[in-house]
Order: C-alpha cells, then structure tokens, then sequence
C-alpha cells in the first residue's frame, strides 16, 4: 500500500544529497516528514498561548519553541527543527525570524 501524503519539497530536501538523491529510504523520510508536521500542528495552540499571554512577539515565541526542539535530547536533527519552526510560523501566519542555517546533508 502506498502512501497518499506528499512530502513538500522544503522536508524532502532535508534528506537529499546535493546530486538529488535520497539519503534515506522513502518510507523513513515519510515517517520523519509525519512526526514533523505533526509537531508543528501541536505547538500552534502552546505558541499563541505564549504570544496571547504577553511573554514574546512572533520571532521571540518562534525563537523559543526552537532552541527547545532542537536541543540533543529533543529527537529532531537540527534541520528538522528548523523546518518545525518555518512551518509552525506558517500555519500561524507569522513571519518566520531569522534562525541559525540548518545544517544541509553532504
């Protein structure tokens, strides 16, 4: 059975080589692209709970929820989180701030 999810270019390119091929097999890239999207769907309500509740603006919510995803004990790789924040700043309509490059595959 195969799956009717399509991972946007912005994940997949995560796991990419610079020649264009995958690092990963494709049910695994699915598997990573699915707990990430569903981590930035969750964070939506705890992110506007943060900015309604007078603690940051935008960049400063979004700041935060990334330094604590992407600590070494959160399970995301460090581009994965970067991808979490810039689709959590989309679902939410912010604009996304300015986050340290996430390393890119050699």
């Amino acid at each position: 059975m195969t799956s009717q999810i399509e991972i946007p270019p912005s994940f997949s390119q995560l796991f990419r080589h610079r020649s264009g091929r995958l690092l990963q097999p494709a049910n695994a890239v699915l598997a990573r692209y699915e707990l990430c999207e569903d981590l930035a769907c969750a964070l939506v309500e705890q992110a506007q709970s943060l900015y309604h509740g007078g603690h940051s603006d935008e960049a400063g919510v979004l700041l935060a929820l990334h330094s604590a995803i992407s600590g070494p004990d959160a399970g995301l790789t460090p581009p994965e989180a970067h991808w979490v924040v810039q689709r959590l700043a989309e679902l939410l309509q912010w604009r996304a701030p300015l986050l340290p490059p996430a390393p890119t595959p050699d």
